[in-house]
């Protein structure tokens, strides 16, 4: 006898079933779904909280400097001229009073970069392995539409906001109440949602 429900599915849809119902779980802190899927889909949602409550503090801080382009008033970048040869600044704009672009003989135009100190955590080794077993599971997530759309980091969320939730919980972090039976099949409908 198997120690999973089979879901009238092959293994493959099986799992795309469970991970896209986990990721939306994730996501959203609650999803609609029925009984047999929803005791399937809190077994897997409930260890990757548990992983992710052993590993909530395991990183260090490191202070990073990085080169970041000086933006001007309306958000673009500083450009200067300099000289090929010497480097040194033949003029502070690129461009005159007018907006057009200046020529200047044995001159190139370069963007004016300042260094930033930043801080960052990075992951101990342990942290790391977990964070891919979990990206191993939730399916990468956009939110918006065009240029506007941001990637979600599911991961981050469950090590930043949900482990520090939980973490005097001893297990039970998900629970399923039943809604009542669907119509067109009667199906036990539940919703499933972070406690």
């Amino acid at each position: 006898m198997a120690n999973y429900r089979k879901l009238g599915r092959t293994s493959s849809q099986r799992k795309a079933l469970l991970r896209n119902q986990v990721t939306a779980l994730i996501l959203n802190g609650k999803i609609k779904t029925t009984a047999a899927k929803a005791e399937e889909v809190q077994r897997m949602a409930e260890k990757l909280i548990t992983k992710a409550i052993k590993e909530k503090d395991n990183f260090e801080t490191v202070k990073v400097s990085a080169k970041v382009a000086r933006k001007d008033k309306d958000g673009h970048r500083v450009k200067q001229i300099v000289d090929i040869k010497t480097g040194a600044v033949l003029s502070e704009s690129h461009r005159d009073e007018n907006g057009k672009i200046k020529r200047i003989e044995n001159g190139k135009t370069v963007t004016v970069y300042d260094t930033v100190e930043k801080e960052i955590k990075k992951d101990l080794p342990s942290r790391l392995h977990a964070r891919r077993e979990m990206l191993k599971v939730l399916y990468p997530v956009t939110e918006g539409t065009g240029k506007k759309a941001k990637s979600v980091d599911l991961v981050a969320k469950l090590f930043d906001e949900i482990a520090p939730k939980y973490a005097e919980r001893k297990g039970g972090y998900t629970r399923i109440v039943k809604i009542g039976l669907r119509k067109g099949d009667a199906a036990m409908e539940v919703l499933l949602e972070l406690v």
